[in-house]
């Protein structure tokens, strides 16, 4: 048995999960958010609760959805219009999880954190207590940057990566045991396109990707999810980057199956 499939076999074992979802997975180009995919995930995230996993959601998609209810032809640059749009992107996007989530008979709660909330110690401190609160009480956390009124993120070259960063700090906050980030992408591509099924030390990683300028919508790229990767992973957490629109991604995750690609923690 390989060293892949060996770490595999663990990933059931995990017990708090960080789930990010990112923009282009759950948004159409126009920014207005994609209900098949957004509904297969929740019913996905849903599952997994009920077996008794103790998940947090990070989701991108506010200043999508708000580009795309304020009828902007793209994502706009200027610190005071993407506030606009994520105030107004941030109600739309919750509505359709509360939607969902309803369905699915599972409570969900809004928490949004800047930067200063990871720095200062009492924050930090009300931070975490609330979200063990929520987890206490079976509520499922939904977690985005709070861009509304933290323009140091939305504007800085070191930003929260299309919550990428603010996935792994979240990862630090609860001592979660496993994040999986969702992108469009099968997990890390090596030169010739093929997916790598396992990297052993995450800082080879970057040797095969480029900085990413994502463009359109979203702000991340694989270069800031191997940067979460490292935040986490040095936190003793394994991380897998997959595909969040293929079929069942979050149930083959969590059975072992060979998805995505698994960055092993610090801890293995």
């Amino acid at each position: 048995m390989n060293l892949e499939h060996r770490f595999r076999e663990f990933l059931p074992e995990a017990r708090r999960i960080v789930v990010k979802i990112g923009t282009r997975v759950i948004a159409q180009k126009s920014g207005r958010p994609d209900m098949r995919p957004l509904k297969s995930l929740v019913t996905q995230i849903a599952a997994l609760h009920r077996q008794g996993y103790e998940i947090l959601v990070v989701s991108s998609g506010a200043v999508g959805a708000g580009v795309e209810a304020l009828g902007m032809k793209a994502r706009p640059t200027s610190v005071p219009d993407l506030q606009m749009c994520a105030a107004v992107g941030q109600a739309r996007l919750m509505t359709k999880y509360e939607e969902l989530f309803i369905a699915e008979k599972i409570k969900i709660g809004q928490v949004l954190l800047t930067h200063a909330d990871f720095q200062h110690r009492i924050r930090f401190a009300n931070a975490k207590r609330t979200m063990e609160h929520l987890i206490r009480y079976n509520v499922i956390p939904i977690i985005n940057e709070n861009d509304v009124v933290a323009d140091e993120e939305i504007k800085a070259d070191l930003s929260l990566g299309d919550n990428d960063y603010l996935a792994a700090l979240v990862v630090k906050l609860v001592r979660a045991d496993l994040l999986i980030i969702l992108s469009t992408v099968d997990g890390v591509l090596d030169a010739k396109g093929k997916r790598v099924a396992c990297i052993e030390n995450v800082n080879d990683a970057f040797a095969l990707v480029n900085p990413a300028d994502a463009g359109g919508l979203s702000k991340g790229g694989m270069d800031s999810k191997l940067r979460a990767a490292q935040i986490a992973v040095k936190a003793g957490c394994g991380v897998v980057i997959a595909c969040g629109r293929n079929k069942n991604v979050l149930a083959d995750v969590m059975s072992g199956g060979d998805t995505g690609t698994l960055i092993l923690s610090s801890a293995l």
